[in-house]
């Protein structure tokens, strides 16, 4: 009895090994965005619940996500908010040329500039980006007496701070205002804390964003987008981007999707299926942003609230 037992028991483990072998798993890429935070976690929480799959979130900035999924060793399979044309350069390299990274073909529309507090803008008839230059609006703007007005452009390894490092530049802005490089949180505690004074500020925004539920704020108005005044060299591109760019209009409205590594169709095939289809509104990344960046919510249970409250949205994304 006891090796028929012993076979029986080896039989069982070995029949066990390719459930757990072939498991539906994702490894998902965090930028530090809001709205990325957002997405990743509600891409994880279909896979989890509805899929039955498991989710490892991965923080990196875009260049190491896009690296990772090229590779295709599972490091990282999936990028949640690929903004275009902004990081083109990562999706001709990827995307067109090598092949190894698909994107959904269901975006989602972007709009991005430069913002001020609607009271700042009205009581210094601020409307246009070049109002930023005129003297008295960057002496409003100075808030550490060093001469020149600060204006967030984003943060470390955004691929928009460079593009807006090059505006400010290509804007005639330097004498006047001094481009910031910092993390969203501190342009977030800025924008409230210069609100509450009375003080001037601008910054780097953006639809989809929690900032328009947060503040009372506008988009100023840029020259018209031109192709011929928008050529913007990446610094993954050549380390003489800088002085090889040239940006002097608005960015045209952008198109926002996800992106995943080739080889996570064969490693899980039905996660691979799910990114295909995909799909969330402008709005919806907002209204998710704001719960998390204003009432400071978790990431995970604000995706768990939302991929129950729309059931049916989420089995049209899984065929069902």
């Amino acid at each position: 009895m006891k090796p028929k037992l012993k076979s029986f028991l080896l039989v069982g483990a070995t029949c066990l090994l390719p459930l757990q072998a072939f498991a539906e798993q994702v490894k998902i890429g965090v930028p530090s965005w809001t709205g990325a935070q957002a997405i990743a976690h509600v891409l994880g929480e279909v896979v989890t619940s509805r899929i039955g799959g498991t989710v490892e979130y991965v923080p990196g900035n875009n260049a190491t996500i896009f690296q990772a999924m090229d590779q295709g060793k599972g490091d990282i399979d999936v990028h949640p908010d690929v903004w275009l044309p902004n990081q083109e350069s990562f999706t001709k390299k990827y995307v067109d040329e090598a092949g190894t990274v698909t994107l959904s073909s269901n975006p989602y529309e972007g709009n991005q500039g430069f913002c001020v507090s609607k009271d700042f803008a009205k009581a210094n008839n601020i409307t246009d980006i070049a109002d930023l230059g005129r003297p008295d609006v960057a002496a409003k703007m100075d808030s550490d007496g060093n001469g020149k007005g600060e204006m967030w452009i984003g943060a470390p390894g955004w691929a928009s701070a460079n593009v807006n490092e090059v505006k400010v530049r290509d804007y005639g802005l330097l004498d006047f205002v001094e481009p910031i490089r910092a993390e969203e949180a501190v342009k977030t505690a800025r924008i409230k804390d210069s609100i509450a004074k009375g003080e001037g500020y601008a910054f780097y925004c953006y639809t989809p964003h929690a900032v328009w539920y947060m503040f009372d704020i506008e988009m100023l108005t840029e020259p018209t987008y031109d192709p011929a005044k928008y050529v913007m060299i990446q610094p993954s591109d050549d380390p003489d981007w800088y002085n090889k760019s040239n940006v002097a209009s608005k960015d045209a409205l952008k198109q926002v999707q996800i992106a995943w590594s080739n080889s996570l169709v064969e490693r899980s095939p039905a996660i691979a299926e799910f990114f295909q289809k995909f799909q969330l509104t402008s709005d919806d990344v907002s209204s998710l942003a704001y719960e998390i960046s204003a009432k400071d919510r978790d990431p995970a249970e604000v995706a768990k609230d939302w991929v129950a409250a729309n059931s049916a949205r989420v089995d049209a994304m899984l065929g069902l």
